[in-house]
């Protein structure tokens, strides 16, 4: 399939202000299953791109602004294609088939951080132990046990704040957008000893959103041996990348929000800021 994505932010203000340079999350990470086709970038006039790759090998783009401005808008235009298959089988490594097993050290030293659970109360850690069907028990079952166990407990709804919920708050209020649901897996698996990490990007789904098939949206990816790093989609209760275009992956979410930046002024200055995401098929 190949989409087109245009991807508009928009800042208002009272008065013109300088913008400070602006960090964009906002190039596909290509595979065998992602191919981006072309990727436009309008910062206003007179703005300036610089290219940079982050430690995670995310594509970052620098945006530099010129002169003040009360009214600017930031848009993204790209194609991609994208044939990731519904159902993917997954060639897991022998040993890592049954649940516990070990990481190779190799993998435990270059995991790191991906595989430390938060800190303070445990219980998020007593919540995921118990998908623990049996010991030993079958791996990529109790990952797919952990991704389709959330929603049940936890509703999503729209979450405008910055910032994402801590893992054992959105299960104690029972409710937290895409990023809240994906960072509540990601503490589960890691407490269950699974590298993870968080992902950004984009949500293709005209099926259960017809009225608004495309969006940002946030997600997870844990290591396995053999099958390397694996797509779980905790929110839609999805395995895979079909549906999904991913763009930045990191330790936390807050690692890879699509578009961050500030300006030279008061926070009375500011009027408003608008975002608008298209996801359609060419």
């Amino acid at each position: 399939m190949r989409l087109s994505i245009q991807h508009i932010t928009r800042y208002r203000f009272h008065r013109p202000v300088t913008l400070l340079p602006h960090r964009a999350l906002i190039t596909p990470r290509s595979s065998h299953e992602l191919r981006l086709i072309d990727l436009m970038i309008d910062a206003g006039p007179g703005a300036t791109i610089d290219w940079t790759d982050d430690v995670f090998a995310n594509r970052v783009a620098t945006i530099s602004f010129v002169g003040p401005c009360a009214d600017i808008a930031l848009t993204v235009k790209m194609t991609v294609e994208q044939d990731a298959p519904a159902f993917p089988l997954f060639a897991i490594a022998v040993d890592a088939h049954s649940y516990p097993f070990v990481y190779a050290e190799d993998d435990r030293t270059d995991l790191g951080a991906l595989a430390l659970a938060e800190g303070g109360s445990d219980r998020v850690g007593n919540w995921a132990r118990s998908f623990i069907a049996s010991d030993p028990t079958d791996t990529l079952a109790l990952l797919k046990d952990l991704n389709a166990g959330i929603t049940p407990l936890v509703a999503y709804r729209v979450r405008d704040e910055e910032g994402t919920q801590a893992p054992a708050e959105t299960l104690e209020i029972g409710s937290g957008s895409c990023r809240d649901i994906a960072a509540l897996f990601i503490d589960a698996a890691r407490h269950l000893g699974f590298g993870a990490r968080a992902v950004s990007g984009y949500l293709h789904d005209p099926e259960q959103h017809p009225d608004d098939p495309g969006s940002t949206h946030a997600w997870a990816e844990v290591y396995l041996p053999g099958a390397g790093w694996v797509t779980f989609d905790p929110t839609h209760q999805r395995v895979g990348d079909a549906h999904l275009i991913p763009v930045a992956v990191a330790r936390h979410n807050s690692q890879i929000m699509p578009v961050t930046g500030g300006f030279l002024g008061s926070p009375d200055d500011a009027a408003g800021m608008e975002v608008l995401v298209r996801v359609t098929p060419v």
